[in-house]
């Protein structure tokens, strides 16, 4: 596995090694071991979800306040997204600034985001199918959300039309006031 630390570098974008073949692929999506040893990190995961949307759904940007903070290993098994992550952490050096990849069944990479960051993103396939680990429950009475077009951190969404939008979502909070 290839780990790259994005431009805040506490967001790891990870690229594992595929075995492909004429009769199709292998790959470990997640070794404990390995994943110490390149990131220096040993996260306890205790629940996976699983997420399927339609082409233009945005999701985010979600993030669980403390004690209940949740960081994220994030998997697309079918379809593409632009994934982000937003540094909400107030004494970061990076505090307000976001990083996006795309992630999908075909390149396999998945996203690595630690507790203090929000984490949103658009379907840019027909379906997209993500499957997610988390280091702390979901806990509905600590789910924050940041509104995705916030202007202050002002997201470059690759957008070719308004996103689809769940109420929570439409209903996201201005970053100045987490």
């Amino acid at each position: 596995m290839r780990f790259t630390p994005l431009a805040i570098p506490d967001v790891i974008l990870i690229e594992p090694n595929v075995f492909a073949d004429e009769r199709g692929f292998f790959y470990e999506s997640f070794n404990l071991k390995v994943f110490e040893k390149g990131t220096g990190l040993r996260p306890d995961f205790v629940q996976d979800n699983h997420s399927l949307s339609i082409r233009g759904v945005m999701r985010g940007l979600h993030y669980q306040v403390p004690p209940r903070e949740q960081a994220k290993l994030v998997r697309v098994v079918q379809g593409e997204i632009f994934d982000v992550s937003v540094d909400i952490r107030r004494n970061s050096p990076t505090f307000g600034q976001w990083v996006g990849e795309t992630l999908s069944a075909e390149n396999k990479k998945q996203m690595w985001i630690p507790q203090g960051f929000a984490h949103g993103f658009l379907t840019l396939s027909e379906t997209a199918s993500l499957v997610y680990k988390t280091t702390d429950y979901y806990s509905a009475e600590d789910e924050r959300c940041i509104a995705w077009n916030d202007p202050d951190i002002h997201i470059e969404w690759p957008l070719s039309a308004h996103p689809l939008l769940s109420d929570k979502d439409r209903k996201g909070s201005d970053f100045d006031a987490i």
